[in-house]
């Protein structure tokens, strides 16, 4: 059992590096749409950045992750039941990646990985085990609300340098592009702090889970392997997400990447320090829809836009569905315990029902 919990941790470590070439590619993908920086330039001060993020800015969303919606005491001490829940719902999260990778789409991992953390509860223990407040109102409402937020601060950003910068001799546009180095750096370092800490608190929920350390805490080791993970899955580029957020929603000029990155940026930031895990992709995607917007609403490519969003909506579901039956099938084979369909599926009606009265 050793051997597997430490092949499930480096799965984690693995989910880790796609998170970087997913979700941090959003992070270069407009200052490389706009031609400021040179993309291997881009990439490589990009992954600093992540790795200092992750570092040094906290651990508040791996307490979320790790403590939030499943809480370790509800494991029963030396058991495989919460090593076999989190190997279902990474490996549901790194299948979903890797295939909306494939397509061009910016899903969320972050979104992928909160359903399959939730469907390997529902799989192992039922509905008493998560915590619903927590996850809905922390979660679930924060990832939905900061990409209104990010195109909202997105749009209004741009009107106002549009404003300020009315009169200004079209050399500005040199400065716009060394500022963004700043911005960007400050972009990267909010991610990594957010998304690197979604997998701390995963890893530190399998070693409390499982006994391995006394209670709840980041070790060192764990910390270091996260940052270092998303930064050389950053490193290495997702182009085909750099090229449906940094060319096909809307043409950038650097005043418009500027804008996108600073707004994006506080988004994740601001969420990272309350210790609610949001999606990169989801915001950064917003916020250029929003600089867009405020320049010229029509040229917005907003048909890229609905596929973002279906991405965004049927992700969480998919991926916890898919980590209750992987679960399930784990748990037949293994002879460990499992929830009941029967119990899973009367929820299900009641919810459904709830959903179409309102």
């Amino acid at each position: 059992m050793d051997a597997f919990v430490a092949v499930v941790v480096f799965l984690v470590f693995a989910f880790t590096f796609i998170n970087g070439f997913h979700d941090g590619c959003n992070v270069v993908a407009t200052i490389i749409a706009s031609r400021s920086m040179s993309p291997d330039k881009a990439l490589f001060w990009a992954s600093i950045s992540e790795f200092m993020g992750a570092m040094l800015l906290g651990t508040a969303v791996a307490t979320t992750i790790g403590k939030g919606i499943i809480s370790p005491e509800a494991f029963p001490p030396n058991s495989p039941v919460p090593i076999l829940l989190i190997l279902s719902g990474i490996t549901c999260a790194i299948v979903w990646d890797l295939i909306t990778w494939l397509f061009g789409l910016p899903s969320s991992s972050s979104h992928a990985l909160i359903g399959g953390l939730t469907g390997g509860g529902l799989g192992a223990f039922g509905f008493s085990v998560i915590n619903w407040n927590i996850l809905f109102y922390k979660v679930i409402v924060v990832m939905f609300v900061t990409p209104i937020i990010g195109m909202a601060a997105g749009y209004l950003l741009t009107r106002m340098s549009f404003t300020l910068l009315a009169d200004c001799h079209p050399r500005i546009n040199n400065w716009i592009k060394r500022i963004q180095f700043l911005s960007m750096c400050f972009l990267g370092a909010s991610h990594g702090t957010n998304d690197a800490q979604k997998s701390m608190g995963l890893i530190a929920l399998i070693l409390a889970g499982y006994g391995v350390i006394g209670h709840f805490f980041i070790p060192w080791w764990v910390m270091f392997g996260c940052a270092l993970s998303i930064s050389l899955g950053v490193s290495s580029g997702g182009w085909r997400l750099i090229r449906t957020v940094g060319f096909r929603i809307f043409k950038l000029e650097p005043i418009h990447s500027l804008n996108a990155q600073m707004a994006a940026g506080g988004i994740i930031y601001l969420s990272a320090l309350f210790g609610s895990p949001v999606s990169t992709s989801q915001i950064m995607s917003s916020s250029v829809m929003g600089v867009g917007a405020a320049h010229k609403f029509k040229e917005v490519r907003w048909i890229v836009a609905r596929d973002i969003l279906l991405a965004w909506l049927i992700t969480i579901p998919v991926v916890c569905v898919g980590a209750v039956l992987f679960y399930w099938a784990l748990a037949s084979v293994l002879h460990v315990p499992q929830s009941s369909f029967h119990d899973l599926l009367k929820w299900m009606r009641h919810v459904a029902g709830g959903i179409y009265v309102f």
